[in-house]
């Protein structure tokens, strides 16, 4: 959610459907991408397309975590003040009019999709694996904890 509010400009509820929905859409692509298949996709994307596999459930999932991101980018397209920026998307979107003119900029509503969703994926990703290792470090070694009486 702290990567939802920098990104999107807002939290999710922890019981929203949608939220609950991407969440998995991604979790299930982290345990996809140890596949042999996803594996072979990388090398042979022409070829695996045509065949079924887990890589087409992790091409599914990529799809709708991309239209996720792309109608809150939309939505922020109709909402925005550009006096008072909410977020990232609605910073990047005021750049964008600034470049208006430019024909090799490259703040474009395809670059900020993609961004927005790699700045999404890159940080909640990160994030909870590394929470994810600390819990299990403390588990294992509980006297890293002590009892909180110790001066350093």
């Amino acid at each position: 959610n702290i990567i939802c509010s920098i990104v999107f400009g807002d939290r999710f509820d922890y019981e929203d459907k949608k939220f609950l929905d991407l969440i998995d859409w991604i979790e299930e692509n982290n345990r996809l991408q140890g596949s042999i298949q996803i594996q072979l996709y990388n090398f042979f994307p022409t070829v695996m397309d045509y065949l079924p596999g887990p890589h087409q459930k992790m091409i599914k999932n990529f799809e709708k975590v991309d239209k996720f991101t792309t109608d809150i980018v939309m939505e922020h397209q109709k909402t925005l003040d550009p006096t008072c920026p909410r977020d990232f998307i609605d910073s990047f979107l005021n750049k964008m009019e600034q470049e208006k003119g430019n024909h090799d900029s490259k703040f474009t509503v395809e670059t900020l999709s993609r961004t927005t969703l790699d700045l999404f994926l890159a940080g909640t990703g990160t994030t909870s694996t590394t929470l994810r290792f600390a819990v299990q470090i403390l588990h294992k070694y509980p006297e890293i904890v002590g009892n909180g009486n110790k001066q350093f």
